[in-house]
């Protein structure tokens, strides 16, 4: 078997759809790398992957949504076709098994997640008493 695992964003919600009696989630991951290329300029690569994510748990559905972040893993299929100005083309496409929610779209322009830390200064009004040590303190490194 070959597995691929893949870290991008949704490019649009997640559509949900039943063939033959069985749940299918559908939606397309988009992984970007930059890169320079050999004249020292930056450069972007985006692959985009279409996924089939065939599972009861179509709750998940709600949450992927165009931006969010996932993980996805799963079974991949490259698949050749010809476009309708007669160029040949190619697709990625992913059998998933598994899918991670990583963070929604407003994680990375700086917006709030669901849940915050508290910013409460944990040693604010706390004293410490000097340690004594009988240790002779030397002027050597060793």
């Amino acid at each position: 078997m070959i597995k691929m695992q893949v870290i991008g964003r949704l490019g649009k919600d997640c559509v949900v759809n039943t063939v033959n009696g069985k749940n299918v989630m559908n939606f397309t991951v988009a992984h970007s790398e930059k890169f320079k290329d050999s004249q020292g300029n930056s450069q972007e690569k985006t692959i985009w992957v279409d996924c089939a994510y065939w599972s009861d748990r179509t709750a998940l559905a709600q949450y992927l949504t165009k931006g969010t972040q996932v993980f996805v893993e799963g079974q991949p299929e490259a698949r050749s076709f010809q476009r309708n100005d007669g160029t040949p083309g190619s697709s990625l496409s992913l059998r998933v098994r598994e899918v991670q929610l990583l963070g929604s779209k407003n994680d990375s322009t700086g917006g709030t997640s669901a849940y915050q830390a508290p910013a409460a200064n944990t040693n604010a009004g706390v004293v410490s008493a000097p340690v004594e040590t009988t240790e002779q303190v030397d002027d050597l490194p060793f």
